[in-house]
């Protein structure tokens, strides 16, 4: 047992003994890394580490929680003693209680890189100078920029409760992101790239990052106006990410039992049409939301969420499982204290066969959405409205940059007036999809 899984074991130990009927601790422990350029010039370099530890006690079906920042057995005990005395004024929740079952994923989810911990820091501003001069090198419309930065992170986390369960992973990630901006006639546009990987040779290269952040401000410049208008909606896998993050809250238990999505209640019932697969995977090797078990103990697993458009299951931690009179699917997540919410693990949209390409080019016209501004959903009437830019599609074809609009539907219809999921799947985030078309949504222009 690690130093940590001892520190954890140990605070729940203490708590069943100082009176608690079940407890939970997490501790995590975290060194990350941050460098800003512009103008090939460094803005800012942070480096900072961080660990905390984070006890919840159960007397009966009360609850209380605590975390400390002090791993001395003075802090452990005060932390400990500060969550039992809140479990003794909290009102009882019929629900509340620890998971049925406790495990782990057995398999190598390569989540540590222990190149990312011996990365120097020179090499970090130059792979950020390189991104930004590849950037301004690329066009001379390309004259600015926001900046390039590089950064890392390396962590540990450890859980411990009072049904015997012990664990802990290390894990990694780092980034390089490049922001240029274009100009020409007066129109000056931005956008931005980025790379990002659990493993340093998972990261694009440098001159690469830059010179597509440069081609995707370049073709934003002199942006026209549309009429307002209802057509086909193409979303890139960036955007189409923002659209997926919205449909996670919609099935998350915690919006599911206080029937705040409207998605409660329609389990096995075709939701969307057949061009969408849904999955939850938490044991996919190398990726962001992927780990052994999640906040609560439980294994990490595979679920399918939505099939070939029907709502197969919702994801749950404990909590929501029991108040719905359900199992967990393992999806708890949790920051050191207070009770577990509902978080994904690779949540992702399952890639069609068509070729973004072959996708716009089947459109007579439409809209091909590169940047959502504002975006929000209603989950309990699946209301949607966001600003947006991108590129016109004509004649199967990106014709023109759009700007200053705003696009709107509802979810309940655009899911099931989904008409393709893109070849491009890539998981840059623990929220993934390819390119979407959605048959027709309101453009308002001018």
């Amino acid at each position: 047992m690690t130093e940590l899984e001892k520190i954890a074991a140990g605070a729940v130990e203490l708590a069943l003994k100082s009176g608690a009927t079940g407890a939970e601790c997490t501790i995590s422990e975290s060194a990350e890394f941050e460098v800003n350029v512009r103008m090939r010039e460094i803005e800012s370099l942070k480096e900072a580490a961080s660990r905390g530890a984070g006890i919840r006690v159960l007397a009966g079906r009360r609850g209380g929680s605590s975390y400390t920042s002090d791993f001395s057995k003075d802090g452990i005990a005060k932390m400990v003693q500060a969550a039992l005395d809140l479990a003794k004024i909290t009102t009882e929740d019929p629900h509340a209680g620890l998971p049925e079952e406790c495990g782990r994923f057995e398999g190598d989810l390569a989540l540590y890189d222990p190149a990312v911990a011996a990365i120097e820091t020179q090499w970090k501003i130059d792979q950020a100078v390189a991104a930004e001069s590849s950037a301004l090198a690329a066009d001379p419309r390309v004259s600015n920029s926001k900046g390039a930065s590089f950064e890392s992170h390396l962590g540990t986390r450890v859980f411990a409760n009072s049904l015997g369960f012990v664990g802990s992973y290390r894990h990694s990630s780092c980034g390089l992101a490049a922001q240029p901006v274009a100009a020409q006639n007066g129109s000056t546009e931005r956008d931005y790239w980025y790379t990002s990987a659990r493993a340093v040779a998972g990261l694009e290269n440098p001159e690469l990052v830059g010179r597509k952040a440069a081609e995707r401000a370049l073709r934003r410049l002199n942006p026209r106006k549309i009429a307002t208008q209802r057509a086909p909606v193409v979303f890139e896998p960036r955007t189409a990410r923002a659209l997926l993050g919205e449909l996670f809250d919609a099935v998350s238990g915690s919006s599911i039992y206080r029937h705040a999505s409207f998605l409660t209640g329609k389990l096995g019932e075709k939701i969307a049409s057949e061009a969408l697969t849904v999955i939850d995977d938490a044991t996919l090797p190398g990726l962001f939301g992927s780990s052994p078990f999640d906040d609560e103990g439980v294994p990490a697993r595979r679920t399918v969420v939505i099939e070939r458009g029907v709502l197969r299951n919702y994801l749950l931690n404990t909590y929501t499982a029991r108040k719905l009179g359900m199992k967990t699917t393992g999806n708890a997540s949790r920051g050191l204290s207070g009770n577990a919410g509902v978080g994904p693990g690779n949540f992702y949209i399952e890639a069609g066969s068509q070729t973004p390409e072959q996708i716009i080019g089947g459109l007579k016209a439409g809209l091909y959405v590169t940047e959502l501004i504002g975006g929000n959903a209603n989950t309990v009437t699946g209301d949607y409205s966001a600003g947006a830019a991108g590129l016109w599609i004509e004649n199967g074809e990106l014709a023109y940059p759009v700007s200053e609009i705003t696009i709107a539907g509802n979810l309940e219809r655009m899911l099931m007036d989904l008409q393709q999921a893109g070849s491009d799947l890539e998981f840059r985030s623990s929220i993934a999809a390819p390119t979407l078309l959605v048959g027709e949504m309101t453009i308002s222009g001018h």
